[in-house]
This record gives C-alpha cells, structure tokens and sequence, in this order.
C-alpha cells in the first residue's frame, strides 16, 4: 500500500500547480482555439477533424506555436472543486473551503441558461464524428459533473444555493437534451441539446446517477423515476460479460470498450443505488466492475486503453480507476489496494516532482511529458482526493 502521505503529497503538488496556473491550461481537444486553425477548417467538419486529432495525438504540444491560448475548463472546475472539498471533509482544512467556493463560484458565474435549466460547456469548439459544438454550449457531460460538484458542496457545506443549482443542472439534463429513446421504462438523453442521431452510453448513465442524486435530496418522486428510466436503459445495452460500447450501436464508433467511459458506466450504477436506495442493477454493478478490473489494467496499476489494446496509457485512465475502485472499496475493501496500485503508478510513472503536474500520456515507446489542465490534473485530483478519504473511512 502506497503510503497515504505520500498521496497527500502529490495532491496538494497538483492543487499548488493548478493554482498558480489560475485553473487555466491547454485541452484534449482544444486545437481549433487556435485563430489559424480555427480559420483554415473552413468550417469543415472533416478539416476540423483532422486539425484536432492531429494536434491531440501530437507527440509533442504544438499548441503554443499555434496559438491557442489557455483557458478554464469548466469540468475541470468542476472536478478541482471535488477534490478541494473531499480535503476539506477529510482534514477540516479552511483553505479547502475557500478553494472549493471560488471554484463553485466560478461555475456558477459561468453557466448557461437553458429553457428549464443550466448547463455548462466545453470552452473550445469541439467537432465529433457526431456533431459540432460551439464553445461553451452548454452538453450533458459537462453538466453531470458541474451539477456533482454542487451536489457535493451541499452535501458537505449545507447551503441551500448549491443544492438549487444542482436541480437546475438535473432539470437540463432531463428537459432541455433531445430524448433519443424514450419508453415507459428506458430513457436515453442526448449529449447535445441539439438533434443527434447516435447514442453515447456512458452520457445516459452519469446523466441518471446526477438526477437520482437530486431527487434524493429533494424528495422528488418525478426526477426519481426519470432518473431509474436512465440507468435501467444503460443497464438493458450492456455485453453479455457485462461491458458496454461507447454508443449504440456499437458500430457508430471505432472505440470498443475503454477504459475510462467504463469506468464512468460502473460508477453510474454504484451512485445511483446509494441515493435511490434501488438495488435492481447491482448485478449489474458487480460484474461490470469485476470485468474493468479484469480487463482495463494492467497488473501493476497501468491503465489499458482499450480491452483490446494497451497503449496509450492515459493519464484519465489511471484517475478513473483509482475514484472507481476507491468508490468500490466501501462495499468491497479488497478494491482499495486496486485503488492504491493504481494510484502507485501513477505516480510512479506520470508524476512530474518538479513541476508538480502530471503527464498527458505513456506510449510504447514514447512519453508526452507535457500536461493538460483538466484531462490530467483536475481529473487526478479528484481522484487522489478521493482515494485518500476512502482510507480514512475504512480505517
């Protein structure tokens, strides 16, 4: 087992850099903030295509000669703010507090209205296989982990605005997002709250685990239903070894079953039986979380990125597994030393001591040392956050 202040260590490495960064970095996908790019995709979905998955599988960072400036990513944010108020929960830190309010407040100031709710979107313009969407319109991933954020905050500070908030962010996830599958008992959600013709899983199941959350708090019957539709959709396309594609069906995309859209699917099902009280998809639960560890890590802790292929290894893919398997530890404490593994190579392999950041990626034979903001850092500190309170409750 890795030892926990060591974790704590590179935690507050990771919150010390982010800070004096401002929260603002360089993105996965973020090539078309660039004012040349931006011009030569001729408004192209091919073009913008190419332009960013060149630049995303650059071996090194060409941002910078190209032009794209930092920026704040609202889900990275949202995922510092996470980690500042587990600290807070775990040590009584008031500089946690703070950092997680000016975090919160930050989201809020920048979120978008929709006609029943609020979203939150990426801050660069983002062109998929699937659609094209403007920086900052608001999608429901960004979303779900806004709307956790505030969810997390009420929990832990107890002011009302924040869980109002995060019922704004619930009734955009279930009204303002086209309905792509909609019966009695299922309900498949958009990513885009424009019309789209392929199914993302990994969307549907956060979106029912943020809306069962707020159900719960708020007693209502409405968003609890709404909320099992979700999941019971999700839970009705996995594999017959209990994995899921990235959409349905599966041949709309070229990813199999990867790691972190994985992990993202298994905690879905945990959360919503802890706030729903609904055990019907534990199964569901157990299995899918006994194949990721299977068959998306390796048996030193390196996170796979695919089942059908290693590399690369990703950074998001490390933090995953360790909130995944932190999260799996309360029900089943052999995952924690999953989690610490995890977390051990982490460190071992993708921590920058100097800087106090973490890496993008690990190929075969190469490794892009430089860092992304949210991708690597918000995401690691959640999780590393994470992974530390998970140790504590199960002293």
């Amino acid at each position: 087992m890795m030892q926990e202040s060591r974790i704590e260590q590179v935690l507050h490495q990771v919150f010390r850099y982010a800070e004096r960064e401002g929260y603002s970095g360089y993105n996965k996908f973020d090539a078309l903030n660039s004012p040349f790019l931006e011009k030569l995709s001729l408004n192209s979905k091919w073009l913008r295509l190419v332009f960013i998955q060149a630049i995303m599988r650059s071996p090194c960072n060409p941002r910078p000669l190209l032009g794209v400036p930092k920026s704040i990513n609202p889900k990275g944010m949202a995922l510092f703010s996470m980690g500042y108020l587990s600290e807070y929960r775990r040590t009584g830190s008031y500089e946690m507090r703070e950092r997680a309010v000016y975090c919160l407040d930050w989201l809020y100031k920048n979120a978008v209205k929709g006609a029943h709710g609020l979203g939150w979107g990426y801050n660069f313009d983002w062109q998929s296989t699937l659609f094209f969407a403007p920086r900052y319109s608001p999608n429901a991933i960004v979303t779900v982990f806004c709307g956790e954020a505030f969810v997390k905050a009420f929990e832990i500070l107890g002011d009302e605005e924040y869980l109002y908030v995060a019922e704004m962010a619930a009734r955009f996830l279930c009204h303002d997002l086209p309905h792509l599958h909609d019966t009695r008992n299922e309900l498949c959600i958009g990513y885009v709250p424009f019309p789209v013709k392929s199914i993302v899983l990994n969307i549907t199941a956060s979106a029912g685990t943020q809306v069962a959350k707020v159900a719960s708090l708020r007693n209502d019957p409405v968003l609890q239903r709404e909320a099992r539709r979700m999941i019971a959709f999700v839970a009705g396309r996995r594999t017959d070894y209990f994995a899921w594609y990235y959409t349905y069906p599966a041949e709309n995309s070229y990813i199999v079953h990867d790691n972190y859209h994985t992990g993202g699917v298994v905690d879905a099902l945990r959360d919503y039986e802890v706030y729903s009280g609904d055990d019907s998809f534990r199964d569901v639960y157990e299995n899918g979380l006994a194949y990721y560890a299977r068959e998306l890590f390796l048996p030193d802790g390196a996170p796979k990125h695919m089942n059908n292929s290693i590399y690369p290894l990703d950074i998001h893919g490390s933090a995953q597994g360790i909130i995944s398997f932190s999260k799996a530890a309360c029900w089943k404490r052999d995952y924690l030393e999953l989690a610490d593994t995890i977390a051990r190579w982490a460190i071992d392999n993708m921590f920058d001591e100097e800087g106090g950041f973490f890496y993008y990626q690990k190929g075969r034979y190469l490794t892009r040392r430089f860092t992304l903001m949210r991708w690597c850092n918000a995401w690691m500190s959640k999780a590393l956050s994470d992974l530390l309170m998970a140790h504590r409750l199960l002293e």
